[in-house]
């Protein structure tokens, strides 16, 4: 199987008590999303307050709200991480049909998107299936950015198979369902391999009818590609 893609990742301002709350990990605005990721998905967005992730950044609470207006802004970013940088990139991607064929872009869209959730913070892509995250007004949002990723989906299967099976199948939908997998095998302490990952892109293909022998060199030809987009 292909070579492995690798992982990438992201001020400070006057009067903040104390110290500032900078680490080796990055900036306090990154040490806030950080901390905040990690209390959500072991506490519960309801059962986590602003006090609670100051506290474990190791900075006052008024400090935080220097960075963020309330926890539901928190909240807001960290949903946007687990998919704005896919989202970001779909144009792009799609552009790539002039020189590679559309199975090769799906290829490309699904890496992108799976590696999108393997760096996500504490498997923060979990955050969208919690109930007290869902019940939240803010949430309206992250679900009109999903569905542009969904979208993006849908037109590139109507590219690889008929008309019908894509709207009997909604197949935008389940192709990023199969890309989710990856919070699954992250919450259960799974390790995300090349191979899982690209057994999800593989089988993101044969939902749209590619081809066995097609899939082979997509594969190849994606892992080349995808890198420009990580």
């Amino acid at each position: 199987m292909p070579a492995t893609m690798t992982s990438t990742r992201r001020p400070g301002g006057p009067g903040r008590p104390r110290h500032t709350g900078q680490t080796a990990t990055g900036s306090a605005r990154e040490d806030i999303l950080d901390h905040a990721a990690r209390l959500f998905t072991s506490c519960g967005y309801a059962g986590t307050s602003t006090r609670d992730i100051a506290e474990a950044v190791g900075i006052r609470q008024s400090s935080l709200y220097y960075h963020f207006a309330d926890k539901g802004e928190i909240l807001s970013e960290l949903l946007e991480q687990t998919i704005r940088p896919t989202i970001d990139k779909v144009e792009e991607i799609e552009k790539l049909a002039s020189e590679h064929d559309w199975a090769t872009v799906l290829y490309v869209l699904v890496l992108l998107d799976v590696h999108t959730l393997a760096v996500a913070p504490h498997n923060a892509g979990m955050l969208p299936r919690l109930p007290d995250v869902t019940s939240q007004p803010l949430f309206a949002r992250s679900k009109a950015v999903r569905r542009e990723l969904i979208d993006a989906y849908d037109r590139i299967a109507s590219r690889l198979t008929d008309d019908r099976r894509q709207h009997d199948l909604r197949l935008g939908n389940v192709l990023l369902q199969l890309v989710e997998v990856v919070i699954s095998i992250r919450r259960v302490g799974d390790t995300l391999t090349d191979t899982k990952r690209h057994a999800i892109a593989a089988s993101a293909l044969r939902l749209c009818d590619v081809s066995e022998e097609q899939i082979w060199p997509s594969a190849l030809t994606a892992e080349r590609l995808v890198g420009q987009f990580i």
